[in-house]
């Protein structure tokens, strides 16, 4: 199921992080940090399916060597507090192939960030997740200041606005439901929060914390990790016993993503809704025995798909009024 994750963060020397680290990181990559002097080799990390810098108009065609761009900004930014650069991280359609992903990613990535000025260091990753399905997401590095042939020129403080941020949401979703309806793929997803769409669940991280400290120190600790780790359990025991008491709610998110939906399908939604195999159990049972849950047969791949009354009611509803329209036009 195609989930919704937008992070805008910026990434300083205040908390400890090197610029050089960081892209390295992200693309998995050897990359030298002349600041630090000392290389940073995460060559070994996998997952990463695509890695470009991507150059606006009049910036210098040196800075697509990632080593060379980013040890440019780290020598640029002199202050000891420096904001090097923004990383905005967004989970890719798990729907789409990795060709269909990196060229959504490319096209937003253009669109947003690159078009405004900025350069934008993307890297596409297709790691697993934990329900063995791919957890397919980009990560873009962008740099903070105007640029033009001869190099950084002002900050631009304009991007730091948050209006700036709510656009990039926004406008996430409307190109990756853009995409996916041309590839006649059934999903879709939203950037609202679930509040907003008149969901009844608490909302749950989308992608998990980074495996590895990447720059040594200024990242959260260990005890921060175990905290966050279980308060995710904690809303998702909070959200599998909403859905066993009242399994119209877990329908109801899941056709908001899509309109039909097969048993595993299901099974990824209870697993992420539920803390253990007990209360993923007890949830699945309940989806499955809803009275609202419509079996339609199986699709062209040999699935079981299911929908939901309400969704065939709305589409009921749909048919009527085009009827009615056609039949005016006729008169």
């Amino acid at each position: 199921m195609a989930i919704y994750h937008l992070h805008v963060k910026v990434i300083g020397r205040k908390s400890g992080s090197s610029a050089v680290a960081s892209a390295a990181y992200r693309a998995g990559s050897r990359l030298r940090d002349e600041r630090l002097d000392r290389a940073h080799d995460f060559s070994a990390k996998r997952g990463v399916v695509h890695s470009e810098v991507m150059l606006p108009e009049n910036a210098p065609e040196a800075w697509r060597d990632r080593e060379r761009l980013w040890n440019d900004v780290e020598a640029f930014e002199v202050r000891k507090d420096a904001q090097l650069a923004r990383e905005v991280e967004f989970a890719l359609p798990r729907e789409m192939n990795q060709a269909q992903g990196i060229e959504l990613a490319r096209d937003f990535v253009q669109g947003e960030f690159v078009g405004l000025g900025m350069i934008a260091d993307l890297n596409v990753h297709w790691d697993m997740a934990e329900d063995g399905m791919p957890k397919p997401h980009a990560h873009v590095m962008l740099t903070m200041r105007a640029v033009d042939e001869n190099g950084f020129g002002r900050k631009v403080r304009e991007w730091n606005r948050t209006e700036m941020v709510e656009r990039w949401r926004e406008r996430w979703a409307e190109l990756a439901n853009e995409r996916l309806a041309e590839l006649n793929i059934d999903a879709r997803i939203d950037h609202r929060s679930l509040e907003a769409q008149g969901i009844a669940l608490e909302p749950q991280s989308q992608i998990g914390a980074p495996a590895k400290r990447i720059e040594g120190r200024g990242l959260e600790g260990e005890g921060t990790e175990a905290d966050r780790a279980e308060l995710h359990r904690e809303i998702a025991r909070g959200n599998g016993a909403r859905i066993i008491a009242d399994p119209a709610l877990g329908l109801d998110a899941i056709t908001h993503q899509q309109s039909t939906f097969t048993r595993r399908d299901l099974a990824k939604f209870a697993h992420r809704h539920s803390d253990g195999i007990e209360q993923f159990d007890a949830v699945m049972g309940a989806l499955r025995g809803s009275p609202d849950l419509v079996e339609l047969g199986k699709d062209i791949s040999g699935e079981d798909r299911f929908t939901t009354r309400a969704m065939i009611e709305a589409e009921q509803r749909l048919h009527r009024a085009a009827g009615l329209m056609a039949e005016r036009e006729r008169h």
